[in-house]
């Protein structure tokens, strides 16, 4: 029996979780162990990203804040303004988007390919150069931009927390013990965090991020060192672990020719702060959430 014709928002969400515990247990996991994965290039434009535009821009519809007689603006190092691009061309509204210079050519071809308009900023100011432009452009013309500011907004958080934590519990029957997850916006780790703990408060919070401030992970951010976003709550993590770059690509590329699974540098990340939770624990379910496949990366030269 065919299903019924959906619209392209209509197949957000309700991502896959993989099971990874045959892989964890031959790097040394206890046989109680199971490591869980969200595949969230199952979205559209292929990242978890669309779970907050939608989020962020049905909400601000809903409030008459976004209409087609506004631009809606943001900055974004990529994923994010795919998603915004592409829902924008599904619903007529009209987007502009400000990215570092020096991201990858793909995610700007995509931007443009959704009929979005691209301004760079300066490559060597990153995800923080790209907010201060963003927010000068607003400030110049309050009127002419409905800004989406993925940073602060809290609709960013509310995605995960009334659809990616939900999904987690559903499809572990409850049994997450450990939530593993990147700090890039903090909104899925702060909303599917904010979920979990409020129907267990037993499971262990586990954010990730670079090791330093020259430590560049695609998606990831330093807080630290950078311009903290608005949504981020400290008190939600149990514990904060950090990862190189070097160990984000050499997860990467092992996730590809071990597991067939083709994912970008933050999942990369994520894979390697999640194993190494696993490999601790003598029992537990350890989840985290691969945000974006590797599609958008192969001209930085990770796969090579």
């Amino acid at each position: 029996m065919n299903a019924a014709p959906v619209a392209v928002t209509d197949l957000i969400g309700r991502t896959p979780l993989l099971d990874l515990s045959a892989w964890a247990r031959a790097q040394g996991a206890a046989p109680a162990v199971r490591l869980l994965a969200k595949a969230e290039w199952f979205n559209p434009g292929q990242s978890v990203k669309a779970r907050a535009a939608w989020q962020i821009m049905a909400d601000a519809a809903a409030a008459g804040a976004l209409t087609r007689d506004k631009i809606l603006i943001d900055s974004s190092s990529g994923n994010t303004a795919i998603a915004y691009a592409q829902i924008g061309a599904v619903k007529g509204w009209r987007v502009r988007l400000v990215m570092p210079a020096n991201v990858s050519r793909e995610r700007k071809a995509l931007v443009q390919a959704y009929g979005a308009e691209l301004l760079e900023s300066d490559p060597l100011e990153g995800s923080d150069g790209a907010i201060r432009m963003a927010r000068a452009l607003v400030q110049a013309q309050p009127d002419a931009y409905y800004y989406a500011d993925q940073y602060g907004n809290p609709s960013n958080w509310r995605a995960h927390y009334l659809h990616t934590g939900p999904e987690i519990w559903t499809q572990t029957q409850g049994r997450v013990s450990h939530f593993v997850c990147g700090l890039g916006t903090t909104g899925t780790f702060v909303g599917a965090g904010r979920y979990l703990r409020a129907r267990n408060a037993a499971v262990r919070l586990i954010s990730v991020q670079p090791a330093d401030e020259l430590a560049i992970i695609e998606g990831l951010k330093h807080l630290p060192s950078s311009i903290v976003p608005a949504i981020y709550d400290p008190s939600v993590a149990d514990a904060e672990v950090t990862v190189d770059p070097e160990t984000s690509r050499d997860m990467t590329r092992r996730l590809s020719r071990e597991q067939g699974l083709f994912v970008g540098l933050s999942a990369g990340a994520a894979a390697a702060a999640a194993l190494d939770v696993a490999l601790g624990l003598d029992q537990g379910t350890v989840v985290t959430l691969f945000p974006d496949d590797g599609s958008k990366y192969v001209s930085l030269g990770v796969f090579d």
